[in-house]
């Protein structure tokens, strides 16, 4: 049903400016789509893309109205939103031809493409991903008080996930400047929206979130200018979001590769290709003595010219190079030097994450923390404790209990100039994050052609020992280790937890800072009262020993030490090495002992099928095998869940007896 406001919005006239600008990019984007799809015919432009054609209206009207440092994100069909929003057709077309000329330096594809510098965030393969990535965006241009706004563009099949319905609340929340466009083509790949939707217009969602919903005809520009024009400026004056839902009709299949049955009826598909946008605004122009036929065929002839220069450029440019691809995957690190002495002030795990976080907020304004009850309370495990007293709750931010979207917010505000502090509550809910961590943090850098940054910090408690079970106990890092474009650190000492967590808060790639949870209640440990930073890759010896190597991680570190401590009565000299960072990798202190001891156990609390232990295993085995007197020893929790009786917990956790017995093994 039209409400009295949107029936307002038909009645009004775009300037001839406007109008003409709208139609110029809308015949820019239908010939550079149908050019694409001869190109992908011819197997020019490989893999898949996803037409435009049909939808033009939208992307045009909507970022007539955007300055060009406004952010967009957009989904798989988003030709015509880079295009609308300013980027270049040669760079895009040598994108798509996979040529390091690209947007994307030939690594993206049509799925990816993407530009900074004029607030494109980038096309996604990911359904949805452009929402929450987009609230980041506009947090940080809120409280960097630029006056841009953000706009996520989505389609229907996006409006039935979860990430659709906590961005609109968080987004909501905070009065972020951002407007969901959805654009409604009435199909996912190819099931209808009313077979799958309980609800007849999306935008009727939008009271659930005490924002402006609104549904206008996606082929009238006029109709969609006039909406983005209310919701953009009801954005910069700080009144928070607007959801659009825009209906419009694609007329091709999903993608180029699709070769499914369409199964939309051919009334159905005659009926949206005889409202064709782009003929809508040619008429528009003709009936308002704006343009003449001559002025309309002018107008294609140098939309062709244009697309047609663009394919030559895409043709005539070069192949990326693998030593391009490699240097893609991580922004440099920060350089850092331990300080000299470690002093005698000693504090505990949780208050020298603390005062990291205090110290690099004071150092640097755009860092930011973010999770469930990090505020006035200070988090669960009170390592926030004080953060929100002293830089306020701007800063320190307390999150719905939606860990996609909030990490996923993280993710769009450290690609938007902050530098996000996540805590996720308990690492195990992190689950719940892969997507916007394994899919957008990790890979944004290296789809992006290696230009973007991403600082970033995942920071929480992982692990057992305090009787939480199944649910609330993993030991995860063997994930993070496994993606590229990840930084992975675990620390077991105040001292590490400090700098490596300034290091993490420094550094321009997304970091997985896991936390034990035995570690929290553990003893204190001597740390410098000045900031530092811990060496990226740099691991520590943390006791010198001839018989044995035992590399260990988290928890299990002093446990190891223990356990050498006991073997040395016995005269068994004992060598701990603490990696301290996963990801990189300090690959030849690990091998350097191994030369000098010759036998080797590795000790982590995670499971040891497919632990990152294994990874170590594969590491000696291949560079120092012989060196090796023994056979290597693993020590890891069994293939079993996390139990809830404290006796079998203890059981599955590697104790200082494992250990020992472990080193005793190697030396038979």
């Amino acid at each position: 049903m039209t409400t009295t406001a949107e029936r307002a919005l038909r009645n009004r006239e775009l300037p001839a400016e406007d109008l003409e600008a709208i139609y110029r990019t809308a015949l820019k984007i239908r010939t550079f789509e149908e050019r694409t799809a001869e190109l992908f015919a011819e197997g020019l432009v490989k893999g898949t893309a996803h037409s435009y054609v049909g939808e033009e209206a939208i992307a045009s009207a909507v970022c007539r109205n955007l300055r060009k440092d406004d952010y967009i994100g957009s989904y798989h069909r988003g030709h015509g939103h880079c295009i609308a929003k300013g980027a270049q057709v040669d760079r895009m077309m040598a994108e798509l031809m996979g040529k390091a000329t690209g947007y994307c330096a030939g690594l993206g594809g049509s799925m990816h493409i993407a530009d900074l510098s004029l607030g494109i965030l980038g096309a996604n393969g990911i359904v949805g991903a452009a929402m929450p990535l987009c609230t980041g965006a506009a947090l940080a241009a809120k409280l960097k008080n630029t006056g841009q706004v953000a706009v996520a563009f989505f389609g229907d099949g996006a409006s039935n996930q979860g990430i659709f319905h906590e961005s609109l609340n968080l987004a909501s929340v905070w009065k972020l400047p951002l407007i969901f466009i959805c654009e409604n083509n009435q199909y996912a790949l190819t099931t209808s929206y009313r077979a799958t939707t309980a609800i007849d217009r999306v935008a009727d969602r939008a009271a659930s979130y005490t924002m402006p919903g609104v549904q206008v005809d996606g082929n009238d520009a006029t109709d969609v200018a006039f909406a983005m024009k209310e919701a953009v400026e009801r954005a910069r004056a700080g009144e928070g979001p607007t959801l659009i839902e825009a209906l419009t009709y694609r007329w091709g299949q999903h993608s180029m590769r699709a070769n499914l049955r369409d199964p939309r009826p051919d009334e159905e598909q005659k009926h949206w290709r005889d409202r064709d946008p782009v003929k809508a605004l040619e008429e528009a122009l003709l009936a308002r003595k704006i343009y003449t036929a001559a002025s309309v065929e002018e107008a294609r002839k140098e939309a062709k010219a244009e697309i047609e220069a663009a394919v030559e450029y895409g043709k005539a440019s070069p192949e990326p190079s693998a030593e391009q691809m490699m240097a893609s995957v991580y922004a440099p690190h920060p350089v850092a030097v331990e300080p000299a002495s470690k002093g005698t002030r000693e504090i505990g795990f949780i208050e020298a994450l603390n005062e990291a976080m205090h110290q690099e907020m004071e150092r640097d304004g755009d860092v930011i923390v973010m999770g469930e009850d990090v505020g006035l309370t200070g988090g669960i495990f009170a390592a926030t404790k004080g953060l929100a007293e002293r830089f306020g709750l701007d800063r320190v931010r307390d999150t719905p209990i939606s860990e996609a979207t909030f990490v996923g917010c993280g993710v769009g505000a450290a690609i938007a100039g902050l530098r996000p502090v996540v805590e996720i509550q308990i690492f195990d809910f992190v689950a719940l994050t892969m997507d916007m961590l394994v899919n957008q943090a990790a890979k944004f850098r290296f789809m992006l052609g290696g230009g973007p940054k991403v600082p970033l910090v995942i920071r929480g408690p992982q692990g057992g020992g305090i009787r939480m079970a199944a649910q609330h106990s993993q030991s995860l890092e063997a994930w993070f280790t496994h993606v590229p474009g990840l930084v992975v650190m675990a620390p077991s000492t105040p001292y590490d937890a400090k700098g490596l967590l300034t290091t993490a808060i420094r550094d321009d790639n997304p970091v997985i800072f896991l936390e034990s949870k035995l570690l929290y209640v553990s003893g204190g440990g001597p740390v410098p009262e000045q900031q530092y930073a811990i060496p990226l890759g740099k691991g520590d010896v943390k006791r010198e020993g001839t018989d044995v190597t035992v590399v260990a991680t988290m928890a299990m570190v002093p446990r190891a030490l223990s356990a050498a401590q006991q073997l040395e009565r016995e005269g068994i000299s004992v060598e701990v090495i603490d990696p301290r960072t996963l990801k990189p990798l300090d690959e030849e202190l690990i091998l350097s002992s191994v030369r000098k001891t010759n036998r080797l156990v590795i000790a982590h609390e995670a499971w040891t099928h497919g632990g990152f232990g294994a990874e170590v295993t594969a590491i000696v085995v291949e560079k120092a095998f012989d060196w090796l007197d023994a056979p290597i020893v693993r020590v890891g929790a069994p293939d079993v869940p996390m139990p809830y009786n404290d006796e079998l917990e203890r059981s599955v956790i590697p104790s200082q007896g494992r250990i020992a017995q472990a080193i005793r093994e190697v030396l038979k």
